[in-house]
């Protein structure tokens, strides 16, 4: 038990060769140390687990190896590398600026800076999380960061560049570590994975990797917490479970159940999902990401943007080319308008399930008509709604019976009419009383300029706005939530909004300033004032 070594220890990289997703760095800092071309000072800043504090190791043994090879690779046989792999290096010295970020504590590492390396050329201070250090040790450590002893190079770590001090910056070569991707992190779990003899397939790895969000420590920490619960034999649904990762096949059934027109079993889907505990608005981004693999698959040239393992893309590949692109763009637009709205639902899941409903109305064909098929249409009095049975709901089902209540079939004419100006004016002050929640959002809705006009059969709404901020604000936030709200108002898909600024006359009045203008304007307002003036000969001037 006291042998085991976690994964992030024992797999750390211990050369430029091993090390995973930063090639372009490792070429850079291989390159001058074979040209001798060391600097004092370096920065490596980047998010958490993608190799700064293991690179800054492997810089430090590299340029102490007192035997290197051809290409300065350490020779893993001398003093100072074995040292090096034994931990317990002299020229290499870490210091925690979390908890080391005082003056007294920067003083004391310059007091050490002095003493020169026992093995090897060169004593490496590498500061980790040096955005940690107060201003007062900032500034203690300003000189001796810029003219160092020629036996002392210091590598700064940090996660939060914005952080440091631009003297500090201006004194160091900055790196900036990349997230690692996807197929780097599935590559290396797998070649682990066969050295520690687990079994374990692609869509696992993938898993872990999605879920590491870029950190191969955070991978390989998911990655032995995985192995802790399954054991040697891993599988995807033991994985997805220790993770409370949504599995990939509820996106799959749902757009399935869309593409029906079943809106039950979407309904039943969601139920299985939330008795699971997972939350109910993740399920709504993971199905809006879903829709989004889709639209990649569907379109050729875009297979670099699916990171996925091969399984799977075939899957997103046979599903894509079942979804017209209407249908996808359509569906991703409820689907993010149902995230935007869900913090504001009164009832989240009833807004959710409403989202579903409309999914699957969207890809509903018109049914003959009873005057089409050549048959009368009875009276609306003598008409009987129809009651099917039967064990799943389905948009086809709902569609029938609503058609039977329904008076006689539009003719074409009324079918495509569009609403009038009046309407859509009288409309539009509705449509503000749907933001009461957001008054000022509601206001501006209510109080702003609208011209209507008809174009190329679209009726389309200038809906004019203060400046281009706000015009920008609407087209990126609310544009496509206001155009479905509207047309599902006015019963009518053939509606456009566009955002204009109003003019600079028009958006503000002049207001009088000058004695003469006030006396001009009370005229112009009042009748009255303007005959008294006139009675007695006043100079307004």
């Amino acid at each position: 038990m006291s042998d085991y070594i976690v994964s992030a220890r024992k797999y750390r990289p211990d050369s430029f060769e091993t090390l995973i997703g930063q090639d372009t760095i490792a070429r850079t800092l291989s390159n001058s140390i074979r040209r001798g071309q060391l600097a004092h000072a370096y920065l490596f800043c980047g998010p958490r687990g993608v190799g700064k504090t293991t690179t800054a190791r492997i810089f430090a043994k590299m340029i102490n190896c007192m035997n290197p090879g051809a290409d300065m690779e350490p020779c893993g046989q001398c003093e100072s590398c074995v040292s090096f792999q034994e931990g317990r290096s002299y020229c290499i010295h870490e210091l925690d600026a979390a908890s080391n970020n005082s003056v007294e504590d920067i003083k004391t590492l310059m007091e050490q800076v002095q003493v020169p390396p026992q093995v090897g050329r060169y004593s490496v201070y590498i500061i980790d999380e040096v955005h940690m250090l107060s201003q007062a040790a900032f500034n203690a450590f300003l000189k001796t960061l810029e003219e160092p002893p020629a036996h002392a190079i210091f590598i700064l770590a940090t996660t939060e560049k914005h952080k440091i001090l631009p003297t500090i910056l201006s004194r160091c070569q900055t790196y900036d570590f990349n997230r690692i991707s996807i197929p780097d992190m599935v590559r290396n779990l797998r070649g682990i994975a066969s050295k520690e003899g687990i079994t374990i397939d692609d869509e696992s790895l993938h898993v872990i990797a999605s879920k590491a969000d870029g950190a191969m420590r955070d991978a390989l920490t998911i990655f032995d917490q995985t192995v802790a619960f399954c054991g040697t034999d891993v599988q995807y649904e033991d994985v997805i479970r220790n993770l409370n990762v949504l599995d990939y096949e509820y996106s799959f059934r749902m757009v399935d159940d869309f593409l029906g027109g079943n809106y039950g079993d979407a309904f039943l889907t969601l139920d299985e999902i939330l008795s699971k505990g997972f939350n109910a608005l993740h399920f709504v981004a993971s199905l809006s990401s879903h829709l989004r693999n889709l639209v990649v698959a569907k379109t050729g040239g875009l297979e670099p943007l699916l990171e996925l393992p091969e399984s799977l893309k075939k899957r997103y590949a046979e599903q894509a080319s079942r979804c017209t692109h209407q249908f996808l763009y359509d569906a991703l637009g409820i689907t993010t308008s149902c995230e935007t709205g869900y913090k504001a639902a009164v009832n989240p899941r009833l807004h959710i399930e409403f989202a579903l409903m409309r999914l699957s109305y969207l890809v509903q064909k018109p049914k003959e008509t009873p005057s089409q098929a050549g048959k009368e249409i009875p009276p609306a009095a003598t008409r009987r709604r129809t009651v099917k049975t039967g064990s799943a709901l389905s948009m086809s089902a709902i569609m029938e019976e609503k058609k039977v209540e329904e008076t006689p079939v539009e003719t074409k004419e009324q079918a495509t009419a569009l609403p009038e100006d009046e309407t859509v004016r009288m409309q539009w002050k509705e449509l503000a009383k749907q933001y009461t929640d957001r008054p000022r959002l509601a206001s501006m809705i209510a109080n702003g300029k609208i011209d209507i006009r008809e174009e190329d059969g679209v009726k389309i709404v200038d809906f004019f706005v203060l400046n281009e901020a706000q015009k920008q604000w609407v087209e990126e936030k609310l544009l496509r939530e206001l155009e479905n709200k509207l047309r599902e108002i006015l019963s009518c898909s053939r509606v456009n909004i566009l955002v204009e600024v109003t003019p600079m006359e028009e958006s503000a009045e002049k207001v009088p300033y000058m004695p003469e203008e006030k006396a001009k304007d009370l005229m112009e307002k009042n009748p009255d004032v303007r005959a008294f003036v006139a009675d007695l000969g006043l100079d307004t001037k």
